[in-house]
């Protein structure tokens, strides 16, 4: 029998405005689709017009200057309506959704959907639930008492996977996706017997013990950065006063 990490997979990665989950936008995404290790993917990609200036260290790391997303990307309405239906299409198909640093890019696709369709993202995984792995949270569990940054950049040098134009989000989604096989191959052995739904309903509870971690990690150096334990999206900020 197959086991996950070879078989179908889907992953997806947003370049943005910046680092703000509730106040940043989307500029460019993509979806990777494959069908098995070593079959060709297929990809959706966009490039998306904010509506907002994108400062210069943002175009510094992905490259996406305002004046080419006002020339060729389009507005972020439909945009967000197909990446979030394209999502949906996966989770109904059951397929893991491959995400690095989940809370990240799936917590502000949920911004834009709330933002520009009035709408969230969990209302299209109603019927179908999604499956999310994530190569940051499994590696920290799996060999948390390794030193060393864990960006993708570093996390795919440390697997021998190739990341080609690092911060375009194509080239993100597929090294995310190739990531995670390695990471699933690596331990095979506490791995295998799990479903991509067991290791979903896991890896929240990994995150949050890695959040609480880190945040005393930070009061011990005092300071006072705050760690999201939730995973894999930040729920609704409440609405000011």
């Amino acid at each position: 029998m197959t086991c996950w990490y070879e078989g179908p997979l889907a992953a997806f990665d947003t370049e943005t405005t910046g680092v703000d989950v509730e106040t940043d936008r989307i500029v460019s995404a993509a979806v990777v689709v494959q069908d098995a290790t070593g079959s060709r993917p297929r990809v959706t990609r966009w490039l998306v017009n904010p509506g907002v200036p994108v400062p210069e260290g943002a175009t510094a790391v992905h490259g996406l200057t305002d004046e080419h997303l006002q020339r060729n990307g389009r507005w972020p309405s439909p945009v967000m309506d197909e990446i979030a239906r394209i999502l949906g299409e996966q989770a109904a198909a059951g397929r893991p959704l491959v995400v690095m640093n989940a809370p990240f890019d799936l917590t502000l696709l949920d911004r834009e959907l709330r933002r520009h369709r009035a709408s969230c993202l969990d209302r299209w995984f109603e019927t179908a639930p999604l499956l999310v792995l994530d190569p940051r949270v499994l590696d920290k569990h799996l060999d948390r008492y390794r030193k060393g940054r864990r960006t993708l950049t570093d996390l795919c040098a440390h697997y021998g996977v190739a990341l080609e134009g690092a911060h375009d989000a194509e080239a993100d989604a597929l090294a995310s996706m190739d990531l995670v096989r390695a990471v699933g191959r690596r331990f095979a052995a506490r791995l295998e017997r799990l479903s991509p739904a067991e290791l979903h309903t896991l890896q929240a509870v990994w995150h949050a013990a890695q959040a609480r971690g880190l945040q005393a990690w930070f009061a011990r150096s005092g300071s006072e950065e705050a760690v999201d334990p939730a995973w894999p999206l930040r729920p609704e900020l409440p609405a000011a006063a």
